[in-house]
């Protein structure tokens, strides 16, 4: 189930959108793609088999009883009429979860959550040490670049965590190419993952961390930004000053920057 925050976004967002469906001509692609998101939605949000679902899939926007004898303004009038009818379901459901849903604990109050993660980060050097000796020499990863790294950290999290969702995207700074994220769905967290090499300095890092978190600002699904800086060469002079610098709360997110193995 989605969190009260989420479901209460998707709902008004649906709601907002019938202000600007066209009326004219009835049945629109604008109205034929809102009808199928807000089903979507409500799936969702409360399941295939809920009340919800019937009650708005019962919504008629057309007459149920006409003839050839008909006007057009009937059948206009009972689109309009399903459109009222529409706004009122949404009307309910989003005060029905305003005042029986409970509101999701804050990330300050979900440490399982992050002490998970941040134990991955400080146990992943140890991992890619020991992924590098098979028996007998046969193939493995080798960690060498930022690819590599998340390849690893992807398996990695699947231990803990269910619904891990791909985020990729072309940074904007420069040099910047095609990356790779990742959103836990369920823990409004996005996972961003980081290698050090002799191009990427504490300030280069730096700076890529604050374009990043203002690109995950306007993120739906973000109420944190997990930062996994990985430093297998101990290119990071003060690894905790930029832990420190970085994590805290940035606009409405808040951050949390890991910089590991440390004192190497």
């Amino acid at each position: 189930m989605l969190h009260k925050s989420a479901a209460l976004h998707r709902l008004e967002r649906q709601l907002k959108a019938l202000d600007v469906i066209p009326l004219n001509p009835r049945f629109s692609p604008e109205f034929k793609r809102w009808k199928r998101n807000t089903e979507v939605a409500i799936e969702n949000i409360f399941g295939t088999e809920s009340r919800h679902l019937k009650d708005f899939d019962a919504i008629s926007f057309s007459l149920g009883f006409f003839s050839t004898g008909t006007p057009d303004s009937a059948f206009d009038h009972a689109f309009q009429d399903g459109i009222v009818d529409a706004k009122a379901i949404l009307s309910s459901l989003i005060q029905e979860i305003e005042e029986y849903w409970e509101e999701e604990p804050s990330l300050g109050q979900r440490p399982d959550t992050l002490s998970r993660l941040t134990r991955l980060c400080d146990r992943f050097h140890l991992v890619a040490q020991r992924m590098r000796h098979r028996y007998s020499e046969r193939p493995t990863l080798e960690v060498e670049d930022e690819y590599d790294t998340q390849d690893l950290f992807h398996a990695l999290l699947a231990i803990d965590f269910d619904d891990i969702r791909r985020e990729e995207w072309t940074p904007s700074y420069a040099g910047g190419s095609a990356r790779m994220d990742f959103l836990l769905k369920e823990e409004g967290i996005v996972v961003e993952l980081k290698k050090t090499r002799r191009s990427l300095d504490t300030k280069a890092i730096g700076d890529q961390l604050l374009i990043d978190i203002g690109r995950y600002q306007v993120h739906p699904d973000c109420k944190m930004l997990f930062c996994f800086v990985y430093d297998p060469e101990g290119r990071i002079g003060n690894p905790s000053g930029l832990e420190s610098d970085l994590t805290k709360r940035h606009g409405n997110i808040d951050v949390r920057v890991i910089v590991s193995p440390k004192g190497l």
